[in-house]
């Protein structure tokens, strides 16, 4: 059992220290919505609409925002693409970035600009993506129980490795083994906090702080844009840096 991803740690303090709390549940309410709008309405019958449900459930997003979300998929609205795009940040970093757009052209411009104006630069699909894994990640809090019931649950479950440190259990899976991972933890271990598909890093690059800075200003850049929905990166900032970015 390898220690907790420092990537995802990153993440979750930048969560936490995030003002723009209305740009998230938007973010959040457009997944929804195309998740309904491609299946069906009712989470129970629809595996990626669930998951975006309780993804939101996650960041305290209010229940009947959730539900004008899914009432918006039935009726007249953009339709949205689902486009990823990889490049490289400076130093040679890689970056995956995972948009829904109603405009293709608007957010490759968009998005090519932030890579050029941050010392990196946008590269083809596949370009990078090679080195990360696709898969399903659950996360549950301490208190499910400790490392090796959380362990052997999840292997019973289907799953493909755990991490438990001193913040929680993080349970990976193929990324089309989600759905029914989670629903047999749960019912072994209760409701988890998060079930979600994400790209993880096969190896960590260590950033000092000049460019931890420069890289988090792309980063940050990346996800100020309304059509971002997710930004990963195979680096790593020791806790003693993050503090002070």
């Amino acid at each position: 059992m390898a220690g907790h991803s420092k990537w995802a740690n990153i993440q979750h303090r930048k969560g936490k220290q995030d003002k723009l709390r209305a740009k998230q549940f938007s973010k959040l309410a457009k997944e929804i919505t195309v998740a309904a709008k491609m299946g069906d309405p009712d989470p129970a019958k629809n595996p990626r609409l669930r998951l975006a449900v309780k993804e939101a459930k996650s960041v305290s997003m209010p229940k009947d925002v959730i539900e004008r979300a899914i009432k918006k998929s039935s009726g007249p609205g953009e339709d949205y693409f689902e486009v990823r795009y990889e490049g490289y940040g400076p130093n040679g970093i890689a970056i995956v970035v995972e948009t829904m757009t109603d405009n293709r052209n608007r957010t490759a411009s968009n998005v090519r600009s932030y890579f050029a104006k941050n010392g990196g630069n946008l590269g083809e699909t596949g370009s990078v993506s090679f080195m990360f894994d696709r898969l399903g990640k659950i996360s549950y809090k301490l208190a499910a129980g400790d490392a090796d019931t959380v362990m052997m649950a999840a292997l019973e479950a289907g799953a493909n490795d755990v991490e438990s440190d001193d913040e929680g259990h993080w349970i990976y899976c193929a990324d089309t083994d989600l759905n029914e991972v989670s629903a047999a933890l749960e019912a072994r271990l209760g409701e988890s906090e998060t079930a979600k598909l994400i790209w993880k890093p096969q190896s960590l690059t260590v950033l000092d702080l000049e460019l931890a800075t420069k890289l988090m200003k792309l980063v940050d850049t990346l996800e100020e844009d309304d059509d971002v929905q997710t930004v990963t990166g195979n680096f790593d900032i020791p806790d003693a840096i993050m503090e002070q970015i």
